[in-house]
């Protein structure tokens, strides 16, 4: 869908940083500026909450948690000659 940019002074911000940041076109530099602002948004989030989400993603990438998993046992098995 296309973002139409009727207020002229968001047209006049978006030319100038198109001009500042040397971007292609107006909309490279609003594009630009969109990622950047989302990932100072992001950035605000607590540390703790940010690593919460990249920890379920691991878990959920690594499988299953076996709770009857010997660690111990499997460490001693490779390490065996």
């Amino acid at each position: 869908m296309p973002l139409y940019i009727r207020d002229d002074e968001v047209d006049a911000l978006a030319t100038k940083l198109q001009r500042e940041t040397n971007a292609s076109s107006k909309t490279e530099a609003v594009r630009t500026a969109l990622l950047h602002e989302l990932e100072r948004n992001r950035a605000r989030k607590p540390l703790r909450e940010r690593i919460a989400v990249l920890q379920t993603h691991a878990a959920a990438a690594l499988g299953p948690f076996d709770p009857d998993f010997d660690m111990k046992a499997f460490m001693d098995e490779m390490w065996e000659d």
